[in-house]
C-alpha cells in the first residue's frame, strides 16, 4: 500500500509541474509550451524556433522557474513541519515555531522600510529576511539550552518570546516610519509569494531542499524516538539532545532560504503532516517522503490557483493557503479518531 502511495504521490508530482507550466495569464498552446521545455531539454532542431521569443520567456524563464519552486518550498515546508512536530512533540508547530515568520518579517521591515540591504539589488528583502529568520533560529537555540538541555517546553516558549521581541521590533518600525506604501509593501510580503521566482532562486532553494530531506529520512529512527520522549530514549540508549539541535539547525536552513525565496507562507508545514499521519500514521519513514511529495504538489496547484483566480492580478499564495488549510485544520481538530503519535 505504502508503495504503492508513494509512486502515485510521485506520478501526481510529475503531472502536476507540466500541467502547471501550461497555465498563465498569457494564453499560449500546449504545443508551444511542451516546443520549448523539449528544444531546452534536447536541443531538437526541428524546434529551434522556440529558442528565444515572447513564447520562450514566458515559458522557459517564468512559468518553469516558478513551478519548480513551488516545488521546493512545499516540499521543504512539509517536512520542516514533520520535523518540528516530532522535535518538539507537539501536533500544533509548525516550521515557524521557533520564531522564524518573525524574525524573517523583521528582516524585511528593515529592508523595506530604512532601506537595509537595498546594495542587494533584487535580493535587498530576501536576504535581510534570509538573516532574520536565521538569527531568530539560533537565538531559541541558545536560550533554550541556557540553564541546561532544550526540553520540547523551553524550545516552544523560548520561540514564542523571541517571537514577541521580533514583532515588536517590526511594528515599532513601522509606526516610527509612518511610511503607507512602505508598510504596504511588507505586508504584501508577509503573506507569501512565488513571483519572483528565477532559475538562480531555483538553483539555490531545490539543491538545499533535496539534501536536508534526505538528512531527515535517514534520521527516521530517531525521528520516532523522539516521540516516545526524552526519557524513554535513554533507556532505549540514544541521548537526543544534540540531535534535536543538529535538526533544529538543518531545520532552520532550510526555512531560512525558503523565506528568502518566497516569504512567509503558512499552514503548509502544519496541514500536510496530518494528513499523512491520519492516513500512514506516525512512522517517519515513510511519513517524511510521502509529506514532501504531497505538500510539494499542494503548494504548486495552490500557486497555480493564485495567478488564475483573479484576472490581471494575482492573490497572495499565503492567503489562498490560509483559506484552504484552516478548513482542513479545523476538521483535523474535530476528528475524534485521530491521534498525534499514534493514539487513537
Amino acid at each position: 500500500m505504502y508503495v504503492a502511495v508513494l509512486i502515485g504521490l510521485a506520478a501526481f508530482l510529475i503531472f502536476s509541474i507540466l500541467a502547471a507550466i501550461t497555465f498563465g495569464n498569457a494564453d499560449l498552446s500546449l504545443k508551444d509550451v511542451y516546443s520549448v521545455i523539449a528544444y531546452k531539454l534536447f536541443h531538437i532542431k526541428s524546434l529551434s524556433a522556440y529558442a528565444e521569443g515572447a513564447v520562450h520567456d514566458v515559458v522557459w524563464l517564468i512559468r518553469l522557474p516558478r513551478v519548480l519552486l513551488a516545488l521546493a518550498v512545499g516540499m521543504a515546508l512539509s517536512v520542516c513541519g514533520v520535523v518540528m512536530q516530532a522535535i518538539v512533540q507537539n501536533p500544533l508547530a509548525d516550521p515557524y515555531v521557533l520564531g522564524i515568520s518573525s524574525g524573517a518579517s523583521l528582516g524585511a521591515t528593515l529592508a523595506i522600510m530604512l532601506g537595509v540591504g537595498g546594495f542587494l539589488g533584487g535580493n535587498s528583502v530576501g536576504v535581510p529576511a534570509f538573516i532574520g529568520a536565521m538569527v531568530t533560529s539560533f537565538a531559541v537555540i541558545a536560550i533554550a539550552n541556557m540553564g541546561g538541555k532544550a526540553t520540547s517546553a523551553k524550545l516552544i516558549l523560548a520561540g514564542m518570546a523571541v517571537s514577541a521581541v521580533c514583532s515588536a521590533f517590526s511594528n515599532f518600525v513601522i509606526y516610527i516610519t509612518n511610511d503607507k506604501n512602505a508598510a504596504t509593501e511588507v505586508m504584501k510580503w508577509t503573506m507569501g509569494s512565488l513571483a519572483g521566482a528565477s532559475w538562480s532562486r531555483v538553483g539555490v532553494m531545490l539543491p538545499v531542499t533535496l539534501i536536508c530531506v534526505i538528512i531527515f529520512w535517514t534520521q527516521y529512527r530517531n525521528l520516532n524516538l523522539m516521540l516516545l520522549g526524552d526519557d524513554v530514549s535513554i533507556t532505549l540508549g540514544t541521548d537526543l539532545h544534540r540531535l534535536r539541535t543538529f535538526y533544529l539547525i538543518v531545520a532552520s536552513v532550510m526555512i531560512g532560504f525558503a523565506v528568502y525565496c518566497a516569504g512567509v507562507i503558512g499552514f503548509v508545514g502544519l496541514v500536510i503532516p496530518h494528513v499523512i499521519r491520519i492516513l500512514f500514521g506516525t512512522d517517519h519513514r515513510r511519513l517524511l517522503p510521502l509529506s514532501a511529495l504531497l505538500g510539494a504538489s499542494f503548494l504548486i496547484w495552490c500557486d497555480v490557483a493564485c495567478r488564475v483566480i483573479l484576472k490581471n492580478s494575482e492573490m497572495p499564495i499565503g492567503v489562498l493557503v490560509s483559506i484552504i488549510g484552516a478548513p482542513c485544520f479545523i476538521y483535523l481538530l474535530v476528528r475524534k479518531s485521530y491521534g498525534f503519535g499514534g493514539s487513537k
